[in-house]
């Protein structure tokens, strides 16, 4: 496979602070490249290094040339702060960069790709935070680059705009194109990279598809069934005898490496126990769950995908946190 990145041995540093530690990677060409960390952890740096908008130490390939002779139409940025002028309609804007380049898209196709057809003629400085991300996202794919690099680009958007922009970037690597993405969203990592690198104090610290690193790293799926502390021994007695093996927790059984189907066995044994429960709480291992066991550091404010309750009807509830709003 062709790769479409390749850095060598990138360090950069600020004051004496290392934010980038001698990171070495590749990407493929037609490949969704995740980059997860919690802030501070060396991400936007290290866009910033791969692009040539800051000085880095080691060496860059994009796209079979050196970074700073590869032509800058094949390669989109959009950093995370970017603010465009505000006077300036979502139209007026794509029109205006594309103007940048000999060859462009057109701009209601852009508009089309982001979700602002009907807003099209607003204001920038009046449009919702959402919005204003998705006209910078229309922005960066107006020269239909070959290699695009995303820092943080669905920040603000509301659930339905994230996903709706999810299946652009699908769309976009069905059609061969190369994205770098960075995100502290678990989630749309978890949805839309084919490779996902995690990264502590400006280091990788480990690199595969998101499937094999949460299999590798992430531990079981586990259920855990809350009730009276007075019946946590009978319920784990009923459990066990249905071939499952429990331990008991304050006021709730755990029961560990439970796939869904199997959750119906278990409320069927302690209920013909004769044991009431409160709630069904159901998990199962993410990327959040492998960047702790690797890193020992935990995600501040990130919703768990895969984390699922089930009510006393035995009735599957979403309790998935979103993040961002419109």
């Amino acid at each position: 496979m062709e790769h479409a990145l390749v850095a060598e041995g990138i360090r950069r540093e600020y004051d004496g602070t290392i934010a980038v530690d001698g990171v070495s990677l590749s990407v493929d060409r037609g490949e969704i490249f995740g980059l997860i960390g919690p802030n501070g952890a060396g991400k936007t740096t290290l866009i910033r290094a791969l692009t040539g908008t800051t000085d880095a130490e080691g060496s860059v390939t994009l796209l079979g040339d050196a970074a700073d002779a590869v032509d800058d139409a094949r390669i989109g940025l959009l950093p995370q702060s970017f603010s465009p002028p505000d006077r300036l309609t979502p139209r007026e804007l794509i029109d205006y960069y594309g103007d940048l380049y000999d060859d462009r898209r057109d701009t209601d196709a852009v508009l089309e790709d982001v979700g602002l057809t009907e807003a099209a003629e607003t204001w920038y400085e009046n449009l919702s935070g959402g919005q204003k991300r998705r006209a910078c996202v229309g922005i960066t794919l107006v020269n239909d680059p070959e290699l695009l690099f995303l820092d943080e680009p669905t920040t603000g958007i509301d659930p339905a705009g994230r996903r709706s922009l999810w299946r652009l970037l699908e769309s976009l690597a069905d059609r061969g194109r190369t994205i770098f993405l960075t995100s502290h969203s678990m989630t749309e990592v978890q949805r839309l990279a084919d490779r996902v690198g995690l990264i502590q104090a400006g280091s990788i610290v480990a690199v595969g598809e998101p499937t094999d690193l949460i299999a590798k790293h992430g531990g079981s799926s586990r259920l855990v069934i809350g009730t009276a502390e007075a019946v946590i021994e009978a319920a784990k007695t009923a459990i066990e005898a249905a071939g499952f093996d429990a331990a008991g927790g304050l006021e709730a059984v755990v029961v560990e490496n439970v796939s869904p189907v199997e959750i119906s066995a278990i409320v069927e044994a302690i209920e013909a126990a004769g044991i009431e429960y409160g709630s069904l709480t159901w998990t199962e291992p993410t990327l959040e769950d492998v960047y702790l066991e690797l890193t020992g550091e935990a995600f501040e404010g990130v919703g768990t995908p895969g984390a699922g309750a089930i009510d006393r009807d035995g009735d599957a509830v979403d309790v998935s946190a979103e993040e961002g709003s419109a």
